[in-house]
């Protein structure tokens, strides 16, 4: 699976048109070539039907809407589902505001989303579940851990029923599924919460694994969260004592660029429920 889901990436020419947040745009850009694919960013409306003709899917963040961007995001994903190219949804911050939420709920309603990719708050804010997020952090209360993991994955399947997308939902646990199969993947280190972007580049990375393995979707997401992950566990072993967070974001990028197959194999962990 390793393999052939990560060949496909650095081999087919991927371009990932992303619609994307100005906190994070250049780490999304670098992780998306470290992985052996192609950003392009484009918000303005009179441009995005072009760009994602031309791109192989598109990433939709909301980390910092505006009127301009949202209207562009609806343009954008309309041309993609036109043209059956994946769409890959991150509700940054869904249910700190209404403008959040409703963007998402109605990108989702009014458009062909293939992955809805966000924390435990995000997730339920956009189903219509109390949500008591924390900014654009989940809030305690929507902890994934192992006394409530049955739970979690009994959520992501219904909701990947309902909206008809894959969800993958992060955490200190990881979920993934589709309304029938859950990956639960347990690589990661808590510190990668200390540094901005860390969800935002693991959505632009796994629109470029949705465009390249158009016909193993589920595992091509669960391969991505594995990948970025494990590159956190990697990234954590080099930091020095002299070494903070904006080392540690670099060490992460480092880490993608740098992963094999064989170093995946041996170093996901997950099950499948």
């Amino acid at each position: 699976m390793f393999k052939e889901i990560f060949e496909n990436v650095k081999t087919k020419g991927i371009l990932v048109h992303n619609i994307t947040n100005y906190v994070t745009v250049n780490d999304c850009a670098n992780i998306i070539l470290a992985i052996g694919a192609s950003p392009v960013m484009a918000d303005e409306k009179e441009e995005v039907c072009e760009i994602t003709s031309i791109a192989s899917a598109l990433n939709i963040n909301i980390g910092t809407l505006n009127k301009n961007n949202i209207e562009s995001m609806f343009l954008a994903a309309k041309k993609a589902n036109e043209l059956d190219k994946p769409v890959l949804l991150d509700p940054v911050g869904a249910g700190a505001s209404r403008l959040r939420t409703n963007t998402a709920k109605d990108l989702i309603s009014k458009r062909k989303i293939s992955v809805i990719r966000g924390n435990l708050s995000e997730i339920r804010a956009i189903m219509d579940f109390e949500s008591k997020t924390k900014g654009v952090d989940a809030a305690k209360e929507d902890s994934i851990n192992l006394d409530n993991l049955e739970e979690r994955v009994a959520f992501a399947k219904k909701c990947a029923k309902e909206t008809k997308a894959i969800i993958a939902i992060t955490g200190q646990i990881d979920i993934v599924a589709d309304d029938k199969k859950a990956y639960c993947i347990y690589n990661g280190v808590k510190e990668m919460s200390r540094i901005t972007g860390t969800g935002c580049q693991l959505s632009a990375m796994t629109t470029a694994f949705l465009a390249a393995n158009k016909d193993k979707q589920l595992e091509a997401v669960a391969v991505s969260v594995m990948t970025m992950g494990l590159a956190g566990e990697i990234a954590y072993k080099r930091l020095s004592n002299m070494d903070g967070n904006a080392s540690f974001r670099n060490y992460i990028i480092d880490a993608v660029y740098n992963m094999t197959p064989q170093i995946l194999e041996e170093g996901a962990r997950y099950e499948v429920r």
